[in-house]
């Protein structure tokens, strides 16, 4: 995965291949890369919300441990 891929552009691309196989646009020749990639993606935003999800609960913690 591209280190400096945000969570944004990794939603965007997963959902226009979601759309690409959805609306049967893509090749059957290139279908099983598009499907890899899309589990790196998948893969990649799951991660990305697991971390924010921690930064928050942090941040909630000090902050109940401040008042």
């Amino acid at each position: 995965m591209e280190p400096t891929l945000t969570y944004e552009e990794a939603y965007k691309e997963l959902a226009a291949i979601a759309r690409e196989i959805e609306t049967e646009a893509i090749s059957v020749d290139i279908l099983a890369q598009k499907v890899k990639r899309a589990s790196e993606l998948i893969t990649y935003c799951q991660a990305r919300l697991r971390t924010t999800e921690a930064e928050v609960n942090k941040i909630i913690a000090q902050m109940d441990q401040q008042g």
